[in-house]
């Protein structure tokens, strides 16, 4: 069986560094793995700018705004009153903790993040990795989806979680890179109608 450092290397090869995740603060990181639930990038791209054409992207602006035009400003996601419940939430919690930084540095930040309602495991692990840089394993249905074809194994979200993080090095940056690249297969190759088998990269290693 192919290790998952090969197939690391294998992906990293093909398809570069994917500098993933995209936001020019940190803030705007947790925002975005919050928005970008049930959509595409494209549409969170846009509640994003919104956002910032409204000077909006703190802890503090989020928290003060009128709830009805946060809603609004987020509305292209798609179930934008769910998700402005859950930015001011956030947005609370990071101002009883004095800022950004000094929330995800809190030892049970992901056990914070999962007390919000309406954050999962994926979202609450994109926010750990992606924004505070802690080597988390983010389990996405492309990742689900590759690891049942590539390797034949099924599980759930920490199943499969644990089977990368125990065959990896704790590492935040390739866990960061990997999952990148897993999307990236996912989208162009491994689609979960149709995929393209005969063009896929590591399809001469694949069980599928």
């Amino acid at each position: 069986m192919v290790s998952t450092k090969e197939l690391f290397d294998i992906l990293l090869d093909t398809f570069g560094p994917q500098n993933w995740w995209p936001g020019d603060s940190k803030f705007e990181i947790m925002i975005g793995a919050i928005l970008t639930q049930n959509v595409s990038w494209r549409n969170v791209e846009k509640a994003i700018d919104n956002l910032k054409r409204e000077d909006a992207l703190s802890p503090d602006a989020v928290y003060k705004m009128d709830l009805e035009r946060l809603e609004e400003l987020i509305k292209p996601t798609g179930f934008y009153r769910q998700k402005a419940a859950r930015l001011k939430r956030l947005s609370k919690l990071i101002l009883k903790e004095r800022g950004v930084d000094s929330y995800l540095q809190q030892k049970d930040l992901r056990e914070q993040l999962l007390d919000i309602k309406g954050i999962g495991p994926e979202t609450a692990d994109s926010i750990v990795l992606y924004a505070g840089e802690i080597p988390t394993f983010v389990v996405d249905a492309y990742t689900k989806r590759i690891v049942e074809r590539f390797y034949g194994f099924k599980g759930n979200y920490e199943d499969i979680k644990e089977f990368f993080q125990k065959s990896l090095l704790k590492d935040a940056e390739t866990y960061n890179e990997f999952h990148a690249l897993l999307v990236e297969l996912g989208k162009k190759y491994c689609k979960k109608t149709g995929p393209r088998c005969g063009e896929c990269p590591i399809s001469h290693l694949c069980s599928y």
